[in-house]
């Protein structure tokens, strides 16, 4: 019998009884099958659908597997990661390290006047290359002083809004005690990096890490900031990245499952390839993910960059990787991602001393990457879901695919957060989405109708699930595009808080 068709019988099976023997499937099978046989056509696939195999009496016993016990911060672990959160602050000893490294390359002190006109001109050329259209741009950050601008502009701002990610990760109990995680297209290792920093406030968990890399020069700075800033011994052991392309088959080194694979500002750097390309690269990567596994995805938040990767996680739901977050599909369908410039944004970093030393000239805008603005996707298959909020079938909430009909008219909608602000201090702007319209919407509040009973569009975090009561419908056909308007009598509230009440 092929290996499809009998794979798809023990999954039904499966979803039927929680556990069966093998012997048990013959019957529903086209031609007669041994057990053994069943069992080493299945095996491969058993782990990817939750399912473990214990040999019993001449038989395999096929069980659901229980998934591992979240890890759940105590009070002294959320407050740590807050305090340094809210300190805005790459690790004083990761940004020496960056230092000593550029030093020990350069030949010469990193503060040399030299040295900084040459990452000057390094960071320029890396900033003229990312805005050149897609299919022009090289991006590749893997020789001399393309690696050094990377380490002194773009890691300090990566690294924090890693921790970021990180952070609400370990806040919604997707991190376990003891976590393997992969980090594919890890660069000079701002994830790795990120990972042992933020572990080392957590006091039970632990984690290996491990990493694919294509550039050796890349692979010489992780390994230098890695033994820099990593304790030996620690509760995570940042394994040396392994060398490999991305888009051809992993490599045997790396752990047949995983717990959390992490895309990090990767997938748009392949300008040449296609949606399905891409979706396909992750999807293969997938193949390693536990049952109860996590998928992060994150990427720019350009518009070019934030609408492709909403493309690319439609495109992946349809091949069972299913959106966490931040999208919540409250109608109970999944969205195609049109036009979707979705982003989260977070509080500036604080420069490092090599980043103001950088912008002590006449452009010093030029060399100043302090703003977190990204793009990202948490992805699962086992169906689990930040938010479990639905719009109930006969609830008196307005489909957005329905706004056309009601300009003019006030209406009650149910929606997700879908950005920061877009606005400005006189008139507050939000993107809002509940996976049914083909054209964007926005909540706009003109900031003297701010109230308490509104002001959770303002104050709500990316992703969250608000009810609004009495919005203004309007077209706006200059961006052909959606305005709810929101005054002072208009309720904004968040479902999920009033229910726990």
């Amino acid at each position: 019998m092929a290996g499809k068709p009998l794979i798809s019988t023990v999954k039904y099976v499966a979803g039927t009884r929680p556990v069966f023997r093998l012997s048990e499937i013959i019957p529903y099978l086209d031609e007669p099958v041994s057990v053994d046989e069943i069992y080493r056509t299945i095996s491969p696939e058993l782990s990817r659908f939750g399912l473990t195999a214990k040999k019993l009496d001449g038989d395999f016993e096929i069980s659901r597997a229980l998934p591992t016990p979240s890890y759940i911060l105590n009070d002294g672990e959320r407050e740590r990661l807050e305090t340094f959160i809210a300190r805005r602050e790459m690790p004083f000893t990761l940004a020496e390290a960056i230092e000593r490294y550029i030093t020990r390359k350069a030949g010469k002190e990193w503060h040399d006047p030299v040295i900084i006109e040459r990452l000057r001109r390094a960071i320029v050329a890396q900033k003229d290359d990312y805005w050149k259209p897609s299919h022009r741009r090289s991006l590749q950050y893997t020789k001399g002083y393309s690696v050094l601008g990377y380490l002194a502009y773009h890691f300090p701002v990566y690294f924090m809004q890693t921790e970021h990610l990180l952070a609400g990760l370990a806040r919604d109990g997707l991190l376990k005690k003891s976590m393997t995680i992969l980090d594919v297209g890890t660069g000079p290792g701002v994830v790795p990096l990120a990972i042992a920093d933020l572990w080392s406030r957590l006091d039970d968990a632990r984690a290996a890490v491990y990493s694919l890399e294509r550039s050796e020069e890349h692979i010489e700075a992780f390994l230098s900031l890695r033994d820099a800033f990593v304790p030996r011994g620690g509760n995570v052991s940042v394994k040396p990245p392994i060398k490999a392309d991305i888009r051809e088959p992993l490599p045997p080194a790396i752990p047949e499952k995983v717990d959390l694979v992490i895309f990090s500002n990767v997938l748009n750097e392949l300008p040449e390839s296609s949606v399905d390309t891409q979706a396909g690269i992750v999807e293969r990567i997938a193949d390693r993910l536990k049952p109860d596994g996590s998928i992060v995805i994150i990427e720019p938040a350009d518009q070019e960059n934030a609408t492709r990767m909403r493309t690319i996680t439609a495109e992946l739901e349809k091949r069972g990787l299913m959106m966490y977050a931040p999208c919540s599909f409250i109608r109970g369908m999944p969205c195609t991602a049109p036009r979707c410039w979705s982003f989260a944004t977070a509080p500036a970093i604080r420069p490092t001393r090599l980043m103001e030393t950088l912008a002590r000239c006449d452009e010093s805008y030029r060399y100043m990457n302090t703003d977190i603005k990204y793009s990202y996707a948490v992805l699962r298959r086992d169906g689990k879901r930040r938010s479990a909020y639905r719009v109930a079938p006969d609830s008196k909430f307005l489909r957005l695919s329905k706004l056309h009909l009601h300009v003019g008219n006030r209406v009650n909608v149910a929606v997700v957060k879908m950005s920061g602000e877009l606005g400005d201090a006189k008139n507050r702007l939000f993107k809002i989405c509940d996976g049914t319209a083909k054209t964007p919407v926005y909540a706009v509040i003109p900031s003297f109708h701010l109230t308490s009973g509104n002001e959770a569009i303002r104050t709500a975090p990316y992703g969250t699930v608000l009810e609004m009561l009495g919005v203004l419908v309007r077209y706006n056909k200059a961006h052909d595009a959606y305005n709810l308007l929101v005054n002072r009598n208009t309720s904004v509230t968040i479902p999920e808080m009033r229910d726990k009440e």
